[in-house]
């Protein structure tokens, strides 16, 4: 498998290392030749307890991803360490790294995932052992960045709704109406184009009738969440109190 060919590659690239080593200490004075020997004592240090279908495949992996949560940037690193030499595909890394960046850190540095992304188009790309380098940078940047769970929270919330059948009618004046028989309905009539109101904010109903009030969403105070928990509390209070936009 393409695991199985990355470790046997890892040994190999170990083993070569250390042959060179023992050259360079031994003033050119051998040729570099990797015998069995070698080889064996290389997979006594390289080997991982990693079985891909073994609890230690998933235990290093949660480890990994709390980690991060966690922004403990060092163990992190550790944990990412174990699964390359172990031989872990760098794209599966690549993609956890960036379901990290949107789960744990979120709107708090939402810059975070476009590195993350960037990072898995880069390993992608480049392929190993270089792409050791890309997703050391991705776990950093994601471990040390603020952290919400507010977005993961919020459509999990919404989704909830949805699922226990709380969904409604679509607001009349929100509905389209490409048609005169359906503007004879009521549809689109009365609706305030946002953009003519201070601040692109109009107070008026978004929510089905059954949802009004229903708030998903809550930012907390970190990072960029800050910002975004000021103004989403002027935002509400203009979309809910119609005499504050008129």
């Amino acid at each position: 498998s393409g695991g199985d060919a990355r470790k046997t590659l890892t040994i190999l690239e170990a083993a070569a290392g250390a042959v060179t080593g023992d050259v360079a200490l031994q003033h050119g004075k051998k040729k570099p030749v990797i015998t069995a020997d070698i080889v064996s004592n290389v997979m006594d240090t390289t080997t991982v307890r990693y079985d891909k279908d073994g609890d230690d495949h998933y235990d290093v992996i949660s480890a990994f991803i709390k980690s991060m949560r966690g922004s403990d940037v060092d163990a992190s690193l550790h944990y990412l360490a174990r699964m390359l030499r172990a031989g872990e595909d760098p794209r599966f890394i690549a993609r956890r790294i960036m379901i990290a960046a949107a789960e744990e850190v979120g709107m708090a540095a939402p810059q975070i995932l476009q590195v993350t992304v960037a990072a898995a188009q880069a390993v992608a790309l480049i392929g190993m052992p270089e792409a050791r380098i890309i997703l050391s940078e991705a776990v950093i940047a994601v471990a040390t960045a603020p952290k919400s769970n507010a977005s993961y929270n919020a459509i999990n919330k919404a989704l909830q709704d949805v699922d226990a059948g709380n969904i409604g009618q679509v607001p009349l004046h929100l509905r389209n109406a490409p048609t005169a028989l359906m503007k004879s309905w009521g549809n689109h009539e009365g609706y305030k184009y946002a953009h003519d109101y201070p601040g692109a904010v109009a107070s008026q109903q978004y929510m089905p009738d059954e949802l009004v009030g229903r708030e998903y969403y809550h930012p907390n105070n970190r990072g960029y969440e800050h910002e975004i928990s000021q103004r989403l509390s002027q935002i509400r209070n203009i979309l809910h109190n119609p005499d504050d936009n008129k």
